[in-house]
């Protein structure tokens, strides 16, 4: 049994935004942490700012904007926890300076969109959008026209990561021939074959599919000019992000025919509430399909994910693990039966910090059991194990060394 901690888990105050899964809450409270608060929906304005106030740490989904003016009436948080890929909705360098670490889910919800992704080229591939469409308005247009098998065909997939690479394995196995353009050198799963440039697969791809984060440099990767690079009469995929396409150029493309049909389910602008009207260039189009950003809506993954980033934020607050945070220094750290005190002390990573440090805790004569560090070009993260008789006062102390951003005993 480990240490108990210094700030009482019952006191520990979690909340939960955009209806995350129970299987969150009920792993938080077999942990000991049951003031857990879960809300249905996303909040913003002064709503969102008094559920924050009090909060130590949040849950979000994709809509929760968790801004520098939302951190700045956080004034108690320690963690944020993105029950989701994305963490663009975060200001991740406003939370690195209040040495709060930000945790997500990079591999719960892949079999998810992957799987998606494949439901998606069959209907388009068979234009089982338009047929079902015609079915339900009584019209009866039996056709092999434009219907095409996936077998044989090659499936283009920009992005070999987490989902990229499942989604190649399901592909291969459907019979499909895939070839993917990544930034860096990928090792490819199965038969596939990594291709020297976007250009390249943009050309010879019967279908394409994203899977590339939302950075800088994926902002409107796919514009009217990579679209014409396309084969003509290929369809085409988003489940990634909203601003990596310009839907415009994508809606000319369809309504020329140069491109067969479309599957996209996330968008630059989209519904904060149900009762908002969704609006496209794409809407009303024959051979889109068009989904409400549900690439990772089943149940199976949002349970997953639920336990994936609940575990993370279960993990800091128990030991001042960080292993998974995507804006911190990554710390994986043990829990030791005999250990007394553990003092997590973030800081501008500057010349200097650590021995400060070291010189409060000789002055001190703790007993230092064991000390871990991590850094980061702006910031450090270290962790000092010390016996309860000599660490008396060194909260204070450490506290107290310029360019501290954060210190507090765990237990």
């Amino acid at each position: 049994m480990g240490s108990q901690l210094s700030f009482p888990k019952d006191k520990i105050r979690i909340v939960l935004f955009e209806g995350i899964h129970q299987s969150a809450v009920d792993l938080l409270q077999e942990n000991g942490y049951t003031n857990v608060e879960l809300l249905p929906h996303a909040l913003d304005g002064e709503a969102l700012h008094q559920k924050v106030k009090s909060a130590h740490f949040i849950g979000i989904r994709s809509r929760t904007q968790v801004t520098e003016e939302v951190l700045q009436h956080a004034e108690r948080l320690m963690a944020v926890g993105c029950f989701c890929i994305g963490t663009n909705q975060v200001d991740l360098e406003a939370c690195l300076k209040r040495g709060v670490p930000v945790f997500n889910a990079p591999h719960s919800n892949t079999r998810s969109v992957a799987e998606l992704v494949i439901g998606e080229l069959v209907v388009l591939l068979r234009g089982l959008f338009d047929k079902s469409r015609d079915c339900h308005e009584g019209k009866w247009n039996k056709s092999a026209a434009n219907s095409f098998e996936a077998r044989g065909k090659t499936l283009g997939i920009v992005g070999y990561g987490h989902i990229g690479s499942q989604l190649s394995i399901l592909a291969e196995a459907m019979g499909l021939q895939v070839r993917y353009y990544d930034v860096v050198p990928k090792l490819p799963m199965g038969n596939a074959r990594q291709v020297a440039s976007l250009e390249e697969l943009l050309q010879t791809s019967d279908a394409i599919s994203l899977h590339v984060p939302a950075s800088e440099d994926t902002v409107n990767l796919i514009d009217a000019q990579r679209i014409s690079q396309m084969k003509k009469g290929s369809v085409f995929i988003n489940a990634s992000r909203g601003n990596v396409v310009d839907l415009e150029a994508l809606a000319s493309a369809l309504k020329k025919g140069d491109i067969m049909g479309a599957a996209v389910d996330v968008f630059p602008v989209e519904p904060a509430k149900k009762e908002e009207l969704f609006e496209s260039p794409l809407r009303g189009l024959g051979n889109v399909v068009l989904t409400p950003h549900i690439g990772g809506s089943t149940l199976e993954a949002q349970l997953n994910i639920g336990r994936e980033v609940a575990g993370k934020m279960i993990q800091y607050s128990d030991e001042g693990s960080t292993n998974g945070a995507v804006n911190f220094p990554a710390l994986s750290l043990p829990r030791q039966g005999e250990l007394r005190h553990r003092l997590l002390h973030v800081h501008h990573n500057q010349p200097g910090i650590l021995s400060s440090i070291n010189n409060i805790l000789a002055d001190s004569k703790a007993n230092v059991l064991g000390q871990y560090l991590q850094t980061l070009p702006n910031v450090g993260y270290v962790v000092i194990d010390t016996d309860v008789e000599s660490s008396d006062g060194l909260l204070e102390k450490l506290s107290s060394v310029s360019g501290t951003l954060r210190c507090r005993i765990l237990f």
